[in-house]
């Protein structure tokens, strides 16, 4: 029979190896946090400046509003100098107006006084005619253009009457229109506008036109 050789006793076991790897790692923990700090405290160092590769643009929603372009500004000074022109325009034609009606006044005033003592038709009966003129034109006044021309050697003053007959041939309104100081052969073209109705119609007829 064969007797086993006795064993050895166990004694503890050697942490040669392990206790090793264990200080190696907390060696590279105490060195990645090192590494780590550094990396923080790195902002209060202004030496390295921290550049981003591609700037954020700006937040436009906080604006307040849009800066006009130059081309909007031109075009709004246009704009008001284009304004500004036609008022000063306005302005202009209405104060002509004014004194095309003032004179025109004066001048039909002259006629019906130069008409005043004339018996019959007048002397200028062939130097005058009468064209109406559409009402559609005219705000629906009745308007007769009294053609006026000159046909002396000397200059000469004119004045005509109009009357607006209805329908049975009374005389309902009256309306006198002049022209002065016409060169000869000089053409003048007054309107005699009837301030009537146009209900019932009127028609217009050439009473007298005196030379003078």
């Amino acid at each position: 029979m064969n007797t086993p050789p006795p064993q050895r006793p166990r004694g503890p076991r050697r942490p040669g190896r392990t206790r090793s790897t264990v200080v190696a790692v907390a060696a590279l923990a105490a060195v990645a946090s090192a590494v780590t700090s550094c990396s923080t405290d790195s902002g209060s160092d202004t030496s390295t400046p921290s550049f981003s590769e591609r700037p954020s643009p700006p937040d436009t929603a906080s604006f307040s509003g849009t800066a006009p372009s130059m081309k909007e500004s031109v075009v709004e000074s246009a704009r008001a100098a284009a304004s500004a022109a036609a008022s000063s325009a306005s302005a202009a034609a209405s104060s002509f107006e004014a004194s095309v009606s003032a004179e025109v006044e004066r001048a039909n005033k002259a006629a019906e006084k130069a008409l005043k003592d004339v018996k019959g038709q007048g002397n200028a009966m062939s130097d005058v005619s009468m064209t109406g003129k559409p009402r559609s034109g005219t705000g629906g006044l009745l308007v007769v253009l009294v053609n006026i021309t000159n046909k002396t050697d000397s200059e000469a003053s004119y004045a005509v009457r109009v009357d607006f007959l209805d329908d049975s041939g009374k005389t309902v309104e009256t309306r006198y229109v002049g022209a002065e100081d016409l060169a000869p052969g000089e053409r003048a073209q007054p309107l005699a506008v009837s301030r009537k109705p146009a209900e019932p119609a009127l028609t217009p007829k050439l009473s007298q036109a005196q030379r003078y």
